[in-house]
């Protein structure tokens, strides 16, 4: 093929890539094979060729870019359409499963236990970014004693996120979360490195909780019923990553950071909302 007819042809395929509808498929096949033979075979005249064709016929290029522009509107318009479906099924959920969410008996609830405002947080031990938004959970906690913070176990990443939480299921079963609790999760979530069954017995008994109940209670149908719970909450309300909070009827997916919680804590008393 001649280097004078490929340009036009390139242009074309330009074309075509963008605005599908312009040719069917087999014309569309016939000249993607065309396009993809010649640059095979002359891989640095391609740069030129289609420079040079660009320069000669600008309004290509201008149909190109209002085409893009057009794409990328729509795109933007699709995934702000999503975000609000999903905000909205996520809303909806939430009061369907306002009990399970604020209320259950299968959690660990740090802070004021009558707070006039419930955050729900759902993490997983081994998650990085829950490490780091441990200093925000504690921050919240130390400047406002009027927060209601429920803790969700959802150990998602792996075998050993599940046996970190079932030694923590089994601490927070042997009395109603406090300091010690507290300081317990602080161990376990701040720890760095291989996190095993081991490391998180070691933190039980460092802060001096039974051990030989504990055993028993990590196989026990508690355990089982709180896993099962908080996967079945997370599943509801499209949450496939730690950390997540609940304020109110809205999800937050990500460390989002100690004023961001502490925004949402101001906006829920604004409007007068505790926990659901």
């Amino acid at each position: 093929m001649k280097a004078g007819t490929f340009a036009p042809l390139l242009a074309a395929a330009l074309m075509l890539a963008l605005r599908p509808a312009a040719a069917d498929d087999m014309s569309r096949e016939k000249i993607e094979a065309i396009v993809a033979d010649y640059i095979k075979a002359h891989p640095d005249e391609i740069g030129a060729m289609a420079k040079d064709y660009v320069l000669r016929h600008p309004e290509v290029l201008r149909e190109i870019l209002v085409e893009l522009t057009r794409q990328k509107t729509l795109q933007q318009g699709a995934a702000a359409q999503k975000a609000d479906q999903l905000a909205a099924d996520r809303s909806q959920k939430i009061g369907a499963l306002a009990q399970s969410l604020f209320h259950s008996s299968h959690q660990a609830v740090l802070g004021d236990p009558d707070g006039d405002v419930t955050l729900v947080e759902f993490f997983d031990y081994s998650c990085g970014y829950c490490k780091r938004a441990l200093a925000d959970t504690v921050a919240l906690l130390g400047s406002d004693a009027h927060v209601r913070f429920v803790l969700k176990d959802l150990p998602i990443l792996g075998p050993r996120s599940v046996d970190a939480a079932q030694v923590a299921i089994a601490a927070r079963m042997q009395e109603p979360p406090g300091d010690r609790y507290l300081a317990f999760h602080r161990q376990l979530l701040g720890f760095h490195g291989v996190l095993t069954q081991d490391v998180a017995m070691a933190a039980a008994r460092e802060n001096g909780f039974d051990m030989d109940r504990l055993q028993r209670d990590m196989t026990s149908a508690e355990v089982a019923a709180t896993l099962k719970e908080s996967m079945g909450l997370a599943s509801a309300l499209h949450i496939s990553g730690t950390p997540a909070y609940v304020a109110g009827d809205k999800v937050f997916v990500g460390a989002i950071g100690l004023d961001a919680l502490k925004e949402q804590v101001a906006l829920l008393r604004r409007n007068g909302a505790k926990e659901q």
